[in-house]
């Protein structure tokens, strides 16, 4: 039985700064939104890759870290009401006949909108997958980058590889549904958040899940079924016994599929104009890191500067009937009574 399309105004795909700034810009002026990113939690490169790292050319902050600077965009769109969908990325970008965009995802949502934002900073967070021969035979059925329902780990034994948050987080949320969960780390100091750190160790402590040092030097199995993973420790080599195992070794970022959606580009970026921030393609914009245009200055700051005119010209597509007044949030009482502001 085949599942309708999501229908929205506008299409955001890539929930980092720019993105989630993009829900606020497009939220004013009465856009339904949907954002699509490839990670599993909201932030993009902040969250995932430099949390802690201090931001100094946010207007308005003399400092404030990566994190946090997400964080008060999540706020500052909640009045809007966006939908996230985690853990996809978008394969096919079509446009319809009735000049709509058809959108997939490789996780199989497929979504209808009258405008697309790409807001995916340099491209496509793709995972990096260890150096192990023959890992190719398992991705898929065994071995998973992402986790994209959790209950298909359930009441299995999993091998999670990896000291950064998603390999901690993943420790502590899949311990309570699998039957046993090994975290693999090289050495004992992690990049993730102490406290996660702290109760992974706890957990261990318990004996409720088992934490080694070592790397996997190869796996065993048969048919794309993984039966266990070989260890090379400091001192010794051991095996550990799973049927399921979750490499994190971080990001890296590549063009992806946006490279076969009809666009013009730039030196892999995609060409806009200043004036609407809008791709080759009527009805596709693009902003943040993924663009170019003279001048184009890779900064938070102009992304949201390119977020706000790119909305402008998406409420000319979503609502072509509309009579619009521009208003300031500072003294429109409308405004402010979709932010719940207004006294």
């Amino acid at each position: 039985m085949s599942v309708a399309p999501i229908e929205t105004d506008v299409l955001i795909i890539g929930a980092g700064p720019v993105g989630l700034f993009a829900v606020f810009q497009l939220g004013l002026l009465d856009m339904k939104v949907h954002l699509i990113d490839i990670l599993d939690r909201p932030g993009g490169q902040c969250t995932e890759l430099y949390p802690e790292k201090p931001i100094y050319d946010i207007p308005g902050f003399p400092r404030v870290d990566a994190q946090e600077l997400v964080d008060r965009l999540i706020e500052q769109g909640k009045p809007f009401g966006p939908t996230f969908h985690f853990n996809e990325m978008v394969e096919r970008l079509t446009k319809r006949e009735d000049g709509r965009f058809a959108v997939e995802t490789d996780g199989g949502k497929s979504f209808v909108a009258k405008a697309v934002m790409i807001a995916a900073g340099g491209g496509s967070f793709q995972p990096k997958k260890p150096p192990i021969e023959g890992i190719d035979a398992y991705e898929g059925s065994s071995v998973f980058y992402s986790v994209r329902k959790m209950d298909a780990f359930r009441d299995r034994t999993v091998l999670i590889v990896g000291g950064g948050d998603s390999a901690l987080d993943w420790t502590l949320n899949l311990e309570p549904v699998a039957k046993r969960v090994t975290l693999l780390h090289r050495r004992d100091a992690f990049r993730a958040a102490p406290h996660s750190v702290e109760r992974m160790k706890a957990l261990a402590a318990e004996g409720r899940i088992d934490f080694k040092l070592g790397q996997v030097t190869s796996l065993e199995g048969a048919n794309g079924r993984l039966s266990g993973a070989n260890i090379k420790g400091d001192k010794d080599s051991f095996h550990i016994a799973c049927d399921m195992m979750l490499p994190f070794f971080g990001l890296t970022m590549k063009l992806g599929p946006v490279a076969d959606w009809g666009l013009e580009f730039h030196e892999n970026l995609v060409l806009v104009d200043t004036e609407r921030f809008e791709s080759s393609v009527p009805g596709i914009f693009a902003v943040g890191d993924i663009n170019w245009y003279p001048g184009k200055l890779k900064l938070i700051l102009s992304g949201f500067h390119e977020v706000a005119l790119a909305a402008q010209a998406a409420r000319r597509i979503c609502h072509p009937d509309s009579r619009y007044v521009f208003q300031y949030t500072t003294s429109s009482t409308s405004l402010q009574k979709k932010l719940g502001v207004a006294g």
